[in-house]
C-alpha cells in the first residue's frame, strides 16, 4: 500500500509522512522495516567492534555484550547503524527513569520554560506524581507537568530560534548518559566520541516529529546517536535532500540508531506513535527484572517500585526518545560572536516561509 505512494519528486517524504500519520483510516503498517524481525533485502547484519570496551566495562551501563548485540545497517545508507534492543533485563528502567525524573530538573532546560517561571518548573517530577497517582487509580485529573513535557536540552542547549549553540549556554552533561553514549560509540567505530549535547523528546501517543535534518553540530565527522524507550514509533530516513525517498522503519523500545558517515545529515522524521497491540499496554522488555545484583560502581542503580509505577503509567501512552551529540570536533572552538551571526543570518536568509509556516518552539516541525 505505502509502495503506490513511494514516488521520487517533491513531495515524496511528505507524502509517506502524512500516509503513517493519518488515523482515519489507519495506516497499513506492512512495509515499515522490523530490525527485531529482520527480512528486508535492504537489510544486511553489521559487525561492530568489541575490542575497545570489556563484557564488564558495558553491563555497567546495562548493556549486553557488544558480542551479543543486534547490529544491522541499510543498503543505501553508508554509516547508518540500527541496534535491536542491546540493553540487558530490566536496565531501561533506569534510563526511563532518569528521562523523568533527572534530566529535565534544573539547570537543564525545558519547553515548559518558554512560558513559565524556573520557580514553576524547578521540580517537575515531585509537581506531578501524586496526581499521576491518583489517575492511575482511574480518577480524572488536569494534566501533569510531565505530561506537558515535549522537549528536555542537556549540556550545550540548543536554541531553536538561531538554530546554534553557544558556550554561554551551557551545563554539564550527565555523568551517566556520558558514560552510555561513550560505550556505544565506540562499539561502533568511534572510540573518541564526547558526548557534549543531548535533546530528549517526549512523544505522546498523538505526537509526531517533522522532517528535519540535524546539522547544527559544528563537527559532522561524530555520530549522532539516538536511545529509544517506550511505545513503537515509526522512522523514516530519507536522503541528503528533502524530497529524497524515505525508508520506514519501527523503533521499538531499547533500540538505537547511530547516523555516521554519510547518514549524518540525512533528512528523517516520526510520524506517528504505533498503538500498543491489545493486552500489551507495555513492551514486554519494560516488564523485565534485572537477572544480577546491582553494583555500587555500576552506571545503572535500582529503581524505586515507586518510581517506577508512575514511569510504567506515563509509557503505557508514551515514548521518550534521546539524541546525544558531539558539537566541537577535537581542538575546535565555537566561532566568534561575529561569525556565528553572519551564519546564522544566512541560514534565516535561506529559510522559505514555507518550511517557517509550521515550526513550534521545539525548532523541529513538530506536530502534537
Amino acid at each position: 500500500m505505502a509502495a503506490s505512494i513511494m514516488e521520487h519528486g517533491e513531495d515524496a517524504f511528505r507524502k509517506l509522512f502524512k500516509f503513517y500519520k493519518r488515523r482515519n483510516p489507519p495506516p497499513d503498517f506492512s512495509e515499515v522495516i522490523n530490525f527485531s524481525k529482520p527480512c528486508n533485502d535492504k537489510v544486511f547484519n553489521c559487525e561492530l567492534n568489541s575490542t575497545p570496551i570489556s563484557e564488564e566495562d558495558v553491563s555497567k551501563a546495562g548493556l549486553r555484550p557488544v558480542t551479543d548485540w543486534k547490529a544491522f545497517g541499510l543498503h543505501g545508507y553508508p554509516g547508518f547503524i540500527f541496534i535491536s534492543n542491546p540493553f540487558l533485563p530490566g536496565s531501561q528502567q533506569y534510563w526511563v527513569k532518569q528521562c523523568l525524573k533527572i534530566y529535565p530538573q534544573k539547570p537543564n532546560v525545558c519547553n515548559l520554560d518558554m512560558h513559565m517561571s524556573s520557580v514553576e518548573t524547578e521540580n517537575i517530577w515531585e509537581r506531578s506524581i501524586d496526581v499521576i497517582r491518583r489517575k492511575g487509580c482511574g480518577k480524572r485529573e488536569a494534566k501533569t507537568l510531565l505530561e506537558k513535557l515535549r522537549w528536555v536540552t542537556l549540556g550545550y542547549h540548543y536554541d531553536w530560534n538561531s538554530k546554534t549553540y553557544s558556550p554561554d549556554h551551557y551545563t554539564p552533561f550527565p555523568k551517566d548518559l556520558h558514560s552510555l553514549s561513550h560505550r556505544v560509540a565506540a562499539a561502533c567505530g568511534f572510540p573518541g566520541f564526547n558526548a557534549e549535547a543531548g535533546i530528549l523528546n517526549y512523544y505522546r501517543s498523538d505526537s509526531s516529529l517533522g522532517i528535519h535534518v540535524d546539522e547544527s553540530e559544528l563537527d559532522h565527522t561524530r555520530p549522532l546517536l539516538s536511545f529509544s524507550f517506550g511505545q513503537t514509533s515509526v522512522f523514516l530516513l530519507g536522503g541528503t535532500k528533502r524530497e529524497d525517498r524515505p525508508t520506514a522503519m519501527f523503533m521499538h523500545s531499547g533500540d538505537i540508531m547511530v547516523m555516521s558517515g554519510p547518514s549524518r545529515l540525512l533528512y528523517h522524521a516520526v510520524p506517528c506513535i504505533v498503538p500498543a497491540p491489545a493486552g500489551n499496554v507495555l513492551p514486554p522488555c519494560l516488564g523485565q527484572r534485572p537477572e544480577a545484583e546491582v553494583q555500587d560502581d555500576d552506571i545503572i542503580q535500582s529503581v524505586s517500585k515507586e518510581d517506577w509505577e508512575v514511569c510504567s503509567w506515563y509509557l503505557q501512552t508514551s515514548r521518550v526518545n534521546v539524541t546525544v551529540r558531539q558539537v566541537l570536533g577535537s581542538g575546535q572552538d565555537f566561532p566568534s560572536a561575529q561569525a556565528s551571526h553572519l551564519s546564522s543570518c544566512e541560514k534565516s536568509e535561506e529559510e522559505t516561509p514555507k518550511n517557517n509556516k509550521r515550526k513550534s518552539k521545539s525548532g523541529y516541525e513538530r506536530d502534537t
